[in-house]
């Protein structure tokens, strides 16, 4: 009997303006020279189009196409319309290959574990206060006494050791 793969998940969540895309930005390089094969995937609560009117994508898009794949010398994308439900965080991992690790970034209470990006210099709540799928917290202000006592705190700057946290607590998630 075989079973469904399954693919190691860690997220990144917190505020707008937190820091998450820049700590992604680090990460990623130390991951890859550490011999790994990383993919993302970005939520937004804004609308996104990476098409322009009058392109034969938009083209097809606008016809009726439920997915445009757009194919390049060295990329491609894949459009797919789906105006009656937002894709589920499983709906996205099934469509992606197999990696040693995916960083999700957003996606606030629907990754099993996630490392919330925290500055309180930002003057926004904190989401480890009502999010029980946060299991650290990466902040630049490490030794602050009013952050919680059950959660490992990370200092936002070292990149090697919130990699190493990482990938010792990334959740292993079944894709059907």
């Amino acid at each position: 009997m075989s079973h469904p793969p399954r693919q190691a998940v860690i997220g990144l969540t917190g505020r707008s303006g937190s820091g998450k895309t820049h700590l992604l930005s680090r990460l990623l390089p130390v991951l890859r020279a550490r011999g790994l094969a990383v993919s993302t995937i970005k939520h937004t609560h804004h609308d996104i189009d990476i098409d322009r009117p009058g392109k034969d994508s938009w083209v097809h898009r606008n016809a009726g196409a439920t997915e445009v794949m757009l194919a390049a010398p060295g990329r491609w994308v894949l459009q797919h319309e789906c105006p009656d439900a937002p894709p589920t965080l499983l709906d996205l991992l099934s469509r992606m290959r197999r990696t040693d690790l995916v960083v999700v970034e957003g996606f606030h209470a629907t990754v099993p574990a996630s490392i919330e990006v925290y500055r309180p210099g930002i003057g926004k709540d904190p989401l480890f206060r009502h999010q029980d799928n946060i299991i650290a917290i990466a902040t630049d202000t490490p030794h602050d006494p009013t952050l919680p006592a059950h959660l490992p705190v990370l200092d936002v700057n070292d990149t090697d050791a919130i990699a190493d946290f990482a990938l010792r607590h990334a959740c292993r998630v079944v894709i059907e």
